[in-house]
């Protein structure tokens, strides 16, 4: 796992979290704020998990 990927999904729980909080009080502006995190942190660790499979992929071409 790399930075992107952990803290992606940091920043997706908190999203979710804030969301719900948002969801919970009746506070449309918290809930638009946590799904807006919540893409950040998705978009975040596909980020990383594109590097991790490019450094998979290039570690495996110079195994060959």
């Amino acid at each position: 796992m790399n930075d992107d990927q952990i803290k992606g999904k940091a920043t997706e729980i908190a999203g979710r979290v804030e969301s719900k909080v948002g969801e919970l009080t009746g506070s449309k502006k918290t809930q638009v704020e946590g799904i807006k995190k919540q893409i950040k942190g998705k978009i975040q660790k596909t980020l990383g998990d594109v590097k991790e499979s490019a450094k998979s992929a290039e570690t495996d071409a110079k195994a060959s």
